[in-house]
């Protein structure tokens, strides 16, 4: 997947990221499908990334906060 980093918070050497982008597109009634096409990214990725199971890249949170008007530290969070 393009954009995305596996995530390893099993590994606590790594930093954990949460996110909020499924409250973030329930408040704005987008499906993942919808918020996949305004970031020119897969469903699927939209899938991994909600779920935690990959991060997102530098470049695609970037674009992440700039879809929903936000700074990244508003949306993603260290654990």
């Amino acid at each position: 997947m393009v954009g995305l980093v596996r995530h390893r918070c099993a590994d606590r050497a790594v930093a954990c990221v949460n996110n909020r982008l499924k409250v973030l597109r329930a408040e704005r009634d987008w499906s993942q499908q919808d918020l996949a096409e305004r970031l020119g990214v897969s469903r699927q990725s939209v899938n991994a990334i909600e779920t935690g199971k990959y991060d997102p890249s530098l470049p695609l949170a970037f674009r992440i906060a700039d879809v929903f008007g936000m700074t990244i530290e508003a949306i993603f969070v260290r654990d």
